[in-house]
């Protein structure tokens, strides 16, 4: 349960709401209009660049975050909603002293990627799907990942790292 100065809300000289968000472990007091997106936040005002605009409609993927655990896509969600949420970016995964997480290594041997704009999304994607319970199927995984597109297309050494992290027992 995240706890954020309970009682602490307030606005800025511009008189823009204060919103307190807790991404990464790390909180963060911002002044945000209403009407801002998680993903705007992330990029623009918490400079976590890993988190991608791609379609901006919700679409693409490439901008997949991890709340609560679950995978959400952040161009969707207001960031004035968010408060008292754990929001973890591709920034978030990295382990003590700069260890990849397993999906991230898992990308990286089967050449999960081609140009990588899309890899942020696809990989936070995975992760939520760990949680979620990887199908067992070639076809279900691909299913499971269908609201991430790659348009350089490898989807195939998609699959087989998920495969590899699915079967390795890889825990989110």
């Amino acid at each position: 349960m995240l706890t954020i100065h309970e009682g602490k809300r307030g606005h800025g000289n511009d008189g823009t709401p204060t919103l307190w968000l807790r991404v990464n472990g790390t909180v963060h007091a911002i002044n945000v209009d209403p009407w801002v997106t998680l993903l705007d936040v992330l990029r623009e005002r918490l400079g976590l660049f890993g988190t991608k605009k791609g379609c901006d409609h919700g679409q693409c993927g490439a901008c997949t975050v991890l709340l609560d655990g679950r995978r959400v896509l952040s161009c969707l969600m207001l960031a004035a909603t968010q408060e008292r949420r754990e929001i973890t970016t591709i920034e978030g995964l990295e382990g003590p002293d700069g260890v990849l997480h397993p999906v991230q290594e898992a990308f990286a041997a089967h050449d999960g990627y081609q140009c990588g704009y899309c890899t942020p999304g696809q990989i936070m994607s995975v992760v939520g799907l760990l949680r979620e319970g990887v199908p067992e199927t070639d076809e279900a995984i691909r299913e499971a990942m269908s609201g991430n597109i790659c348009r350089c297309g490898a989807y195939n050494n998609i699959v087989v790292a998920i495969r590899d992290v699915r079967d390795a027992g890889v825990e989110a």
